[in-house]
Protein backbone atom coordinates (compact mmCIF):
# COMPACT_ATOMS: atom_id res chain seq x y z
CA UNK A 1 0.00 0.00 0.00
CA UNK A 2 1.39 3.40 -1.01
CA UNK A 3 1.47 6.14 1.60
CA UNK A 4 0.88 9.76 0.77
CA UNK A 5 3.86 12.08 1.29
CA UNK A 6 1.62 15.14 1.65
CA UNK A 7 1.69 16.59 5.19
CA UNK A 8 -1.68 17.34 6.78
CA UNK A 9 -2.11 21.14 7.36
CA UNK A 10 -3.32 20.55 10.94
CA UNK A 11 -0.78 17.93 12.03
CA UNK A 12 0.42 17.52 15.60
CA UNK A 13 3.46 15.34 16.25
CA UNK A 14 2.91 13.93 19.73
CA UNK A 15 5.97 13.26 21.88
CA UNK A 16 6.35 10.87 24.79
CA UNK A 17 8.19 13.56 26.78
CA UNK A 18 5.29 16.05 27.01
CA UNK A 19 2.10 15.50 28.96
CA UNK A 20 -0.93 14.67 26.79
CA UNK A 21 -2.91 17.60 28.23
CA UNK A 22 -0.36 20.02 26.72
CA UNK A 23 -1.63 19.13 23.22
CA UNK A 24 -5.33 19.80 23.90
CA UNK A 25 -5.39 23.57 23.26
CA UNK A 26 -3.40 23.23 20.04
CA UNK A 27 -5.75 20.48 18.84
CA UNK A 28 -8.77 22.65 19.68
CA UNK A 29 -7.28 25.54 17.71
CA UNK A 30 -6.64 23.30 14.68
CA UNK A 31 -10.19 21.92 14.92
CA UNK A 32 -11.52 25.48 14.96
CA UNK A 33 -9.34 26.67 12.05
CA UNK A 34 -9.31 23.58 9.82
CA UNK A 35 -12.30 21.53 10.96
CA UNK A 36 -10.01 18.59 11.68
CA UNK A 37 -6.70 17.67 13.26
CA UNK A 38 -4.22 14.87 12.60
CA UNK A 39 -2.41 13.41 15.61
CA UNK A 40 0.74 11.51 14.73
CA UNK A 41 3.15 9.51 16.92
CA UNK A 42 6.02 7.04 16.71
CA UNK A 43 6.92 4.26 19.13
CA UNK A 44 6.21 4.93 22.79
CA UNK A 45 4.52 8.24 21.94
CA UNK A 46 1.52 6.31 20.59
CA UNK A 47 -0.03 5.90 24.07
CA UNK A 48 0.01 9.64 24.90
CA UNK A 49 -1.41 10.37 21.43
CA UNK A 50 -4.32 8.02 22.05
CA UNK A 51 -4.88 9.78 25.39
CA UNK A 52 -5.10 13.15 23.59
CA UNK A 53 -7.63 11.74 21.12
CA UNK A 54 -9.72 10.23 23.92
CA UNK A 55 -9.74 13.49 25.91
CA UNK A 56 -11.01 15.37 22.86
CA UNK A 57 -13.64 12.71 22.20
CA UNK A 58 -14.78 12.48 25.84
CA UNK A 59 -15.18 16.26 26.00
CA UNK A 60 -17.38 15.94 22.89
CA UNK A 61 -15.06 18.23 20.90
CA UNK A 62 -14.05 15.75 18.21
CA UNK A 63 -15.10 12.62 16.35
CA UNK A 64 -12.74 9.96 14.98
CA UNK A 65 -12.58 9.98 11.19
CA UNK A 66 -9.56 7.82 10.39
CA UNK A 67 -6.93 5.72 12.16
CA UNK A 68 -3.80 4.62 10.31
CA UNK A 69 -1.07 2.30 11.56
CA UNK A 70 2.24 1.46 9.93
CA UNK A 71 5.91 0.69 10.55
CA UNK A 72 8.29 3.58 9.96
CA UNK A 73 11.82 2.69 8.84
CA UNK A 74 14.39 4.69 10.82
CA UNK A 75 18.08 4.37 10.14
CA UNK A 76 21.16 5.40 12.04
CA UNK A 77 24.84 4.84 11.24
CA UNK A 78 24.67 1.11 11.96
CA UNK A 79 21.26 -0.28 11.05
CA UNK A 80 17.69 0.28 9.94
CA UNK A 81 14.99 -0.15 12.59
CA UNK A 82 11.25 -0.16 12.25
CA UNK A 83 9.15 1.81 14.72
CA UNK A 84 5.39 1.55 15.04
CA UNK A 85 3.61 4.65 13.76
CA UNK A 86 0.00 5.66 14.33
CA UNK A 87 -2.02 8.57 13.01
CA UNK A 88 -5.51 9.58 14.09
CA UNK A 89 -7.58 12.12 12.18
CA UNK A 90 -10.29 13.78 14.26
CA UNK A 91 -13.00 16.05 12.91
CA UNK A 92 -14.85 18.79 14.71
CA UNK A 93 -17.95 17.48 16.49
CA UNK A 94 -21.41 18.95 15.93
CA UNK A 95 -21.30 20.39 19.48
CA UNK A 96 -17.77 21.83 19.15
CA UNK A 97 -18.71 25.48 18.58
CA UNK A 98 -21.24 25.54 21.44
CA UNK A 99 -18.82 23.86 23.87
CA UNK A 100 -15.94 26.20 22.98
CA UNK A 101 -18.22 29.25 23.20
CA UNK A 102 -19.35 28.13 26.66
CA UNK A 103 -15.72 27.60 27.76
CA UNK A 104 -14.80 31.09 26.53
CA UNK A 105 -17.65 32.89 28.31
CA UNK A 106 -16.54 35.30 31.04
CA UNK A 107 -16.80 33.64 34.45
CA UNK A 108 -17.08 30.18 32.87
CA UNK A 109 -16.53 27.77 35.70
CA UNK A 110 -16.63 30.63 38.21
CA UNK A 111 -18.63 29.80 41.29
CA UNK A 112 -19.14 33.29 42.70
CA UNK A 113 -16.89 35.79 44.40
CA UNK A 114 -14.64 35.10 47.36
CA UNK A 115 -13.81 37.51 50.15
CA UNK A 116 -11.27 37.11 52.92
CA UNK A 117 -12.55 37.78 56.44
CA UNK A 118 -10.10 40.31 57.96
CA UNK A 119 -11.59 39.97 61.45
CA UNK A 120 -9.70 36.74 62.12
CA UNK A 121 -5.92 37.34 62.05
CA UNK A 122 -4.89 33.77 62.93
CA UNK A 123 -6.90 31.97 60.26
CA UNK A 124 -7.60 32.78 56.69
CA UNK A 125 -11.33 32.58 56.32
CA UNK A 126 -12.97 32.83 52.92
CA UNK A 127 -16.65 33.55 52.42
CA UNK A 128 -18.55 32.56 49.31
CA UNK A 129 -21.21 34.87 47.87
CA UNK A 130 -23.52 34.16 45.01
Amino acid sequence: MEQSTQVHPARILVSSTRKPISYINLAKRFLQEHGEVQLSALGIAVAPMVTVAEILKNRRLAVERKITTSLEALSDDYRVRQKPKMEIVLTKSAEFDAIVAEENEPNAGDFGEYYEDPSNDNERQVTYTD
